[in-house]
């Protein structure tokens, strides 16, 4: 029943978006926002909680949410780990092993609505603020983003470019936000009028247009030393995204895989990242 019902949610959201737009589609295009950054999972399971409660740093406070630190101490420089949708930071364990054995000191979060931190919804632009309160705390000299982590390390590197951060890494990360509205809009199935209408709810909120907000765009301006990661056969973000941020990041490297999938959890990933930080 559950699953019967989740198949035809999208379908059912949109139609009351589509009728909401004919009487007010301002309306229409927030309940539309908040309906695509609502977080459903991520939260820490049972299995979790034994590796990461030993590890928890402290609670601090940005843009009124409480985001949960994480810390595995080490005497080498510091690298922050920036998880993504619908995750939390215990998909960075396999990684942390190898970084611990290397020496480095790590910090790691739960963004805004996943693992132990508050809220209901994520958004690029809060995961960044979020990112930067955390950068200029903790001063990492690298920092490793997973899908939508990888995104926002590039938005947050556009926005503030902080000049101790060294070497970036993304890892199956999605570049354009056009391609991702335009699935969100066939989902759920949103009629010309509300997606016009959320195309100028995101602009007058945030201060770009759908279009404008590509990380491809934003690694034009990218000093740092970066390497990304992308699979073929990834269903969750295509791999032309990364191709398209690489051409744009003149001082990156681009590892192509096939049939290692989006999560990219395996001991060859990790240890290419290592390698690349020891650099």
């Amino acid at each position: 029943m559950k699953k019967h019902l989740a198949k035809f949610l999208p379908k059912l959201y949109g139609i009351s978006l589509n009728v909401l737009a004919l009487i007010n589609p301002t309306k229409a295009a927030e309940k539309a926002f908040y309906i695509f950054c609502t977080v459903r999972k991520g939260r820490i399971l049972p299995h979790q909680k034994t590796y990461l409660d030993p590890k928890k740093k402290e609670l601090i406070t940005v843009a009124d949410h409480k985001i949960q630190l994480y810390e595995w101490k080490g005497s080498g420089d510091t690298v922050m780990l920036v998880h993504g949708w619908e995750s939390n930071t215990w998909r960075w364990h396999k990684l942390i092993e190898k970084l611990s054995n290397a020496g480095y000191n790590i910090i790691a979060f739960d963004a805004p609505a996943h693992g132990y931190s508050s809220g209901k919804y994520l958004y690029v632009p809060l995961y960044s603020q979020v990112l930067q309160e955390l950068v200029t705390k903790f001063d990492p000299k690298h920092l490793v983003g997973h899908s939508v982590g990888g995104m926002t390390l590039l938005y947050n590197e556009y926005q503030y470019s902080n000049a101790n951060v060294k070497k970036m890494v993304t890892i199956g990360s999605p570049s354009e936000f056009h391609e991702i509205m335009s699935h969100y809009q066939r989902l759920l199935r949103l009629n010309t009028r509300v997606y016009n209408a959320l195309a100028k709810y995101i602009r007058d909120r945030f201060g770009f247009t759908i279009r404008e907000f590509s990380t491809s765009r934003f690694a034009r301006t990218n000093t740092k030393k970066g390497l990304l990661f992308h699979d073929k056969l990834d269903v969750i973000a295509p791999y032309h995204a990364s191709e398209q941020v690489h051409a744009s990041w003149e001082n990156s490297e681009f590892i192509s895989t096939e049939g290692l999938g989006h999560s990219m959890h395996q001991d060859e990933v990790n240890e290419k990242i290592v390698e690349f930080l020891n650099k």
